[in-house]
Parts: C-alpha cells; sequence; structure tokens
C-alpha cells in the first residue's frame, strides 16, 4: 500500500468510494459457527475493488467507528465484572475476617493475568500454531504497530469485509482470560496461602486457560471462504474444538467448565476449612453480595453482546437473550429454594442470576429467545441442585460454590446450545461462508455430542493441569495457611489489614 501512495492520491475518488462501501457493508445475518475469534494479526483483504483497467487494486477495510466503540464499551463492561463485580460478590460469601483477602487475590490475579496475557498469553491462545497452541507471534504484541509503514494491525470478525483494530481485541480477550482465572479462587476461599494462589494462577493461566481458548475460539476469520476448498483450508488452521464444530459464543467450556473445575480439584487438594460442617460460616454481607450480583449482570452484556465483535443483529441477539434468561433463572431458583425451604432468600435470588448468566454464555449468540428462555429456566434449577444436592455428593468444600453455579451452568449451557441452535427452535443454526448463509442442515443430535465432547476435552484438560499446578504450587511454597491464621482470618495474618473497623 505505502509504494504506491502517489498513486492512491491521485485515485483518490475511487478509493474512497470502494473502501466508503466495504466500511458500510451489512454484517452477516446469521450467527457464526462459534464464538471463536480472529487471528492475532489477521488483516483482511477482501475481494479486490474497482480499479483502473491498467492495474487490479484491493483495498483493506476499515475498522467502522460503531464496532471499535462497541467493543471499547464491551472491554469495560467485562474489566467492571471483575473488580469490582466479582471481587464484591465474592467479599461478601465470605466471614467478614476474610473480606480483604478476597478483594486482593481477585484483584491481584487480575493484574497479574493481563501482565502474562501482554507478555505471551494473547499470542498462545490467538495465533495459528498447532490445532492445541498458538505461536510466539505476537509475543510482547509484536506486530500489531509497525512503525515503518505506521499501520496498525486489524483482526477479523465475523462478517466478510469487517474488521477491529486488533489492540481492543487484545484487551477484551485479556478481560475475559483474568476474570477466569479470578473465578477460581471462591472454590478454596478463606484457607489458601496468597503467594501459592498466586503461582498456581501463573501455571493454570498458561497451561490451562491459554490451550483451552485456542483450541475453542481460534480461527483466522472468514475473509479467506470463497468456496469449498478455501474453507476446508481456514477450518484447518483453526483450534481443534473449533474444527469439530463444537459452539461456545462467549465462553460456556473456555470460561466457565474451565475455571469451575480448577476451582473444585483446589478444593479437594486443600482440603476443607476449618470447622467446615461444625461452625457457622455465613456470608458476612449479603448486601455486598448483591451489589456484586448485579455488577455481574451488567458487566455480562459485555461479555456477552460484546462476543459478536461487531455492533450488529447478533450482539442484539446476544444481549436480549442474556437479559432474558438470566432473569428467568433467578425466578426459577428462588421457586425452587421457596418450595423446598419454605422461605425465598436474598443469597438464593442473587446465585440465581449467576446461574442464569452462565448457562446463557455459550448459546447467547446462537439462540431464539424462547431458547433463551428454557435454558435460563433449566439453568435456575440445575444449579440450585448444584450447590445442595451435588455438593453433598462430592463431599468438597467449595467455599463459594464456583462448580455448583459456574460448572453445572456452564455444563448445561454448553449442552442445551445443541439444542436450541436448531433452526427449527428457533436458533441461528451453523453460518455457511461459502453460500454466505444459514446453512440449511442441522442435526440437534449431532451437535450435541459435538457439545457434549468439548466438555468432556474442558474438563479432562483443566482437572489435569490444576492439579499438577496446585502441587508444585503446594511444594515450593506451601498451599495452606497455618490452622492458627486460618481461625483468626487472612486479613491480619496475611496482609495486616482489616475491612472493618469499630
Amino acid at each position: 500500500m505505502s509504494t504506491h501512495f502517489a498513486y492512491w492520491l491521485r485515485m483518490l475518488v475511487l478509493a474512497a468510494v470502494a473502501a466508503f462501501a466495504l466500511q458500510g457493508a451489512g454484517p452477516a445475518s446469521a450467527a457464526p459457527p462459534a464464538d471463536a475469534v480472529a487471528a492475532a494479526g489477521q488483516t483482511v483483504a477482501p475481494a479486490p475493488a474497482a480499479a483502473p483497467a491498467q492495474e487490479a487494486v484491493v483495498v483493506k477495510p476499515i475498522p467502522a467507528k460503531g464496532d471499535t466503540a462497541w467493543m471499547f464499551v464491551s472491554t469495560l463492561l467485562v474489566i467492571m465484572m471483575a473488580i469490582p463485580g466479582l471481587a464484591l460478590f465474592y467479599g461478601g460469601l465470605v466471614r467478614s475476617k476474610n473480606m480483604v483477602s478476597v478483594l486482593l487475590q481477585v484483584l491481584m490475579i487480575f493484574s497479574v493475568v493481563i501482565v502474562l496475557w501482554f507478555a505471551y498469553g494473547y499470542s498462545l491462545a490467538f495465533t495459528a500454531g498447532s490445532p492445541f497452541i498458538g505461536s510466539l507471534d505476537r509475543l510482547f504484541l509484536a506486530g500489531i504497530w509497525d512503525p515503518a509503514s505506521g499501520a496498525f494491525s486489524y483482526a477479523a470478525t465475523f462478517s466478510k469485509g469487517v474488521v477491529i483494530p486488533e489492540f481492543i481485541f487484545v484487551a477484551f480477550q485479556g478481560a475475559f482470560a483474568a476474570i477466569t482465572c479470578g473465578l477460581v479462587v471462591g472454590a478454596f476461599a478463606e484457607r489458601a496461602r496468597f503467594s501459592a494462589i498466586l503461582l498456581f494462577t501463573a501455571l493454570w493461566f498458561t497451561f490451562g486457560y491459554l490451550p483451552v481458548a485456542h483450541m475453542v475460539w481460534f480461527w483466522a476469520g472468514p475473509d479467506a471462504i470463497t468456496d469449498a476448498a478455501t474453507l476446508a483450508a481456514t477450518t484447518d488452521g483453526a483450534g481443534w474444538l473449533w474444527q469439530m464444530g463444537a459452539l461456545d459464543f462467549a465462553g460456556g467450556t473456555v470460561v466457565h467448565i474451565n475455571a469451575a473445575v480448577a476451582g473444585l480439584v483446589g478444593s479437594v487438594v486443600i482440603g476443607k476449612r476449618i470447622g467446615y460442617g461444625r461452625e457457622s460460616m455465613a456470608p458476612h454481607s449479603l448486601a455486598l453480595t448483591m451489589v456484586g450480583a448485579s455488577l455481574l449482570w451488567v458487566g455480562w452484556f459485555g461479555f456477552n453482546a460484546g462476543s459478536a465483535l461487531e455492533a450488529n443483529d447478533i450482539a442484539a441477539l446476544a444481549f436480549i437473550n442474556t437479559l432474558l434468561a438470566t432473569a428467568a433463572a433467578t425466578v426459577s431458583w428462588v421457586i425452587g429454594e421457596w418450595t423446598a425451604k419454605g422461605k425465598p432468600s436474598l443469597l438464593g435470588a442473587a446465585s440465581g442470576a449467576v446461574s442464569g448468566l452462565v448457562a446463557i454464555t455459550p448459546a447467547c449468540g446462537f439462540v431464539g429467545p424462547g431458547g433463551a428462555l428454557a435454558i435460563g429456566l433449566v439453568g435456575g434449577l440445575a444449579c440450585l441442585w448444584g450447590v445442595n444436592g451435588l455438593k453433598r455428593m462430592i463431599g468438597a468444600d467449595d467455599s463459594l460454590d464456583v462448580f455448583g453455579v459456574h460448572g453445572v451452568g456452564g455444563i448445561v449451557g454448553a449442552l442445551l446450545t445443541g439444542v436450541f441452535a436448531a433452526p427449527g427452535l428457533g436458533g441461528q443454526g451453523i453460518f455457511d461462508y461459502v453460500a454466505n448463509q444459514a446453512s440449511a442442515e442441522y442435526s440437534i443430535a449431532g451437535q450435541l455430542l459435538t457439545q457434549a465432547k468439548a466438555v468432556g476435552v474442558t474438563v479432562v484438560w483443566s482437572a489435569l493441569v490444576a492439579y499438577i499446578a496446585y502441587k508444585v504450587a503446594d511444594v515450593l511454597l506451601g498451599l495452606r495457611v497455618p490452622e492458627e491464621e486460618e481461625r483468626e482470618g487472612l486479613d491480619i495474618t496475611s496482609h495486616g489489614e482489616s475491612a472493618y473497623h469499630a
């Protein structure tokens, strides 16, 4: 482009017309085949624009300001989910003597993961490499800005010829990685050593989160797809579970199941809290838990609708599905709890809302509102069972019910995505990038099997990596604080601070 700069000045009118046409192209009307995201540094080159007879010209698409602004907002909303949303949600659920410890853990984990994401995480998750992990082509975000040409690189979206600045894509996905790692600590809250938590986080992020994110979400974007051969080539270069056809719009496997399994393993390896089952361990502030849950709900619109990567119809679909499913899960949880225990509770309502958010996450851009309603209602009841019946069956001290909500909700949502994504049930089906329309073929049984395989791979891989990471942290630093420190509370013994003063 820079070699022909003088030529383009002379051809300003033609180039402007071509660029305007590309920028104004409408987004795809059907959902993408999964929430895989564009390859790092993928600068899209659509079909050649009109050019003078003596020379063919290729015009690169320019990010639309509306799409870019939406991704800024979505990224900020996801950050808000973690700090302060998740921190306050978890903080209210622990005893007052451990409030500071949980707040600091979430804040520090978020910060550490963002640094690691910048250094190597983004590159390993979202560049071409193997079907299981990316390369180091974007180490320290190298190559996104080219000072020689004065150009930034773009990331492809799910619509041909539509791109966003790669830097905002990096930030958006970095916030996803950070909150995922933060979710884990709720399973073993109130008894883990701070330094060991940070070491575990670095290990699990590197060997647990990044491979799953690459396998589920990485592909090179749709722009090179013109026929069956180019579709096959693009698919062959994608992550393993993407190639398999797994549907995960915003993180049912990558975020929720992944984190929940790692947390459950941690609760078993570290052991139960002193006095668990004998002493009261009720939440010290349901008011803060309610505030945290509300921030999570608001932020989740960026999490889910932002995963469309564009301000388009699919983002709107994900938005309304997130609103509806979360409300439905809140209702079903409270009614279920009310029926079983005789009283509705604020803790149940807040937990029900989070369960709905989790359950709709993998499905939000694929299913219709009817499917979202069903997923929310089922997800709320399933997670209510997860934090009561299933928790007793497992016998682990999952302090803040990470597996009961995020694990059960993520699994239910991932499986029901395969059902309600069917066009016959109001879903978006699978988008055919060769024909540039929704595919006429969809098998609920086939897709359900694919979803189950993706869930299984995530569970096994996360559990294996987490177990090894916990053992390494235990050998090097010691996972658990001494008994006397646990009894006194981690706020004072680990951090020399107290959340509250008389």
